[in-house]
């Protein structure tokens, strides 16, 4: 029986290369620890408890290949383990010390059983492969995995050289067909950043899919028929699935957002903050205060002050949002299906971290929000790209227009005055790699490893992060450093091979520090006659 209207939601999971074994300890590398243990394994524990029931849902999971470098890889592991083994002992110290307060001694508890569970999930459950765990969702059928251009490129500010737009997605492709198996049917482009002309480019790699914005379809040409209720086509065959902003609205808007309502936990107190500094200490970073993760508080109002957490309010809040979102779907697809001959289909991307780091409950949400579709009857399913596509093969042709997610909808939150300065020597890195692979090709295994090395330093320059950090002013002149250290290096092997004279000592410590992508090959540069 055909579904009255479709859900396609997905999850994006990406975080830039972070890596650093020159330093015992790196304040970064919390990023990763911090969403393995507040999202992916929240994640990860919804889809199995799904699974277990037989609850039917689909997915789509796009994972970019910096975060996918990062969970494979041994010295995060083991420092993830680390990471957690220094909550538990926070969290018994907690019980401890909140022993005869009667509303903080259960969230102490709370906290220590999330961490100790979160723990033995990672090391016996999934043996510390979060890939590996995602990947049998995949082939159950309930989950799309695709992938995202190599380091998180903002491609529309890259295409200055195509050779670099080209490298970003064919290095990520191969990595996928690595680690997965097989190929990846869509492609998640990093904030939704696209131009015309990038499909044509996409179909060259075999991709079907990809996502845009509201306004990348809203201001096609010509209008799409069915707005974003539907994909359309490009020019070049791919097809573009466009954001439905209803669906954003209800969890990314802070002023309407379910993420905003007073019974969920506050983000922004957190023990590291407002415990006594001698106290907390031991599990800061270098006597740096910093989020643990165990918050006692919920978001309450607008003031200072704020009331204690209550888990089974939140609970139950989440369980509420989730009948809500569901109903406002159906209902509004019964508007849509009165103007459509197909079911409509409601888009609904979102930053995987956002469910579970910034949002406690989100993963609750999800799960209560799944359920709800499964037992609807029919009246929404949640469906996967590619599914869908299979379902419904014909599609209006359009061409979608210049855009992005990001602030303003277009490109200024990668390209302002404040981070600028970076793209000229991009550009210029660019050109010089573009020259090196057509002069080098074929060479022999020194040089080869070296420009290699070159590849893996001129993308990780590249990611998107780090001018989104900068515009943002939050940990800048890590991004600056990030930004200055990659270029300097490629500029650095680079010289040395067109000396002659490579520094292998060196190179290996470059190595041991970016060892992403194993298998690259600085080739991938080499441009095509229609490209000069």
């Amino acid at each position: 029986m055909e579904s009255r209207a479709y859900f396609c939601l997905i999850l994006h999971a990406h975080l830039p290369f972070v890596r650093h074994p020159e330093q015992d300890e790196c304040l970064e590398e919390r990023w990763l620890f911090e969403a393995i243990n507040e999202s992916y394994l929240p994640l990860l524990q919804v889809l199995e408890n799904l699974v277990e029931e037989g609850v039917d849902f689909r997915l789509t999971l796009s994972l970019s290949p910096t975060l996918m470098a990062m969970l494979v890889d041994p010295l995060l592991q083991e420092r993830f383990i680390r990471y957690l083994d220094r909550l538990i002992e926070l969290a018994e110290k907690e019980i401890l010390r909140n022993r005869h307060h009667q509303e903080l001694l259960p969230l102490s508890s709370l906290y220590h059983e999330k961490f100790l569970t979160n723990k033995r999930l990672f090391q016996q459950r999934y043996e510390r492969n979060l890939l590996s765990a995602f990947s049998h969702f995949q082939t159950l059928g309930k989950l799309e995995i695709i992938t995202c251009p190599a380091t998180h490129g903002y491609l529309p500010l890259l295409k200055m050289n195509p050779s670099s737009v080209r490298a970003q997605i064919a290095v990520a492709l191969d990595y996928y067909q690595k680690v997965f198996g097989q190929t990846s049917r869509g492609i998640w482009l990093p904030e939704c950043g696209y131009y015309p002309g990038l499909d044509q480019l996409l179909r060259s790699f075999g991709l079907r899919f990809f996502f845009l914005d509201t306004h990348g379809l809203a201001y096609a040409h010509p209008r799409p028929k069915y707005l974003v209720y539907a994909p359309v086509y490009c020019p070049s065959g791919v097809a573009a699935f466009g954001r439905d902003q209803r669906s954003a609205r209800q969890v990314w808007s802070a002023q309407e957002g379910y993420p905003a309502d007073p019974d969920y936990r506050e983000f922004y107190r957190d023990v590291g903050h407002d415990l006594d500094y001698e106290y907390i200490r031991p599990y800061l970073h270098q006597n740096l205060r910093v989020d643990t993760g165990i918050k006692y508080y919920r978001i309450t109002g607008s003031g200072r002050h704020k009331d204690f957490y209550h888990p089974p309010k939140a609970l139950a809040r989440a369980r509420e949002h989730a009948r809500d979102c569901f109903r406002s779907h159906e209902s509004y697809s019964l508007f849509l299906s009165r103007q459509m001959d197909r079911p409509p289909l409601f888009v609904a991307p979102y930053d995987a971290e956002l469910f579970g780091h910034w949002w406690y409950e989100g993963p609750d949400w999800l799960n209560f929000l799944i359920r709800e579709i499964a037992a609807s009857g029919g009246s929404l399913r949640m469906i996967t790209p590619s599914e869908y596509l299979e379902r419904f093969p014909i599609n209006q042709v359009v061409q979608p227009a210049a855009s992005s997610w990001g602030w303003k909808g277009y490109n200024e939150m990668w390209l302002n005055s404040t981070n600028k300065w970076i793209y000229p020597p991009l550009f210029k890195a660019a050109q010089l790699m573009e020259f090196l692979a057509a002069r080098f090709a074929g060479s022999n295994a020194e040089v080869r490893r070296a420009l290699n090395q070159a590849s893996r330093e001129l993308l990780l320059a590249q990611g998107s992060d780090w001018a989104f950090i900068i515009h943002n002013k939050t940990c800048v002149q890590y991004a600056i450093r990030r930004t200055i250290a990659h270029l300097e290096q490629f500029n650095r092997i680079c010289h040395q091979v067109l000396a002659g004279s490579i520094d292998t000592d060196w190179l290996e410590s470059i190595e041991r520090a970016d060892n992403l992508f194993p298998d690259i090959s600085f080739e991938v540069y080499q441009m095509d006659e229609s490209e000069n």
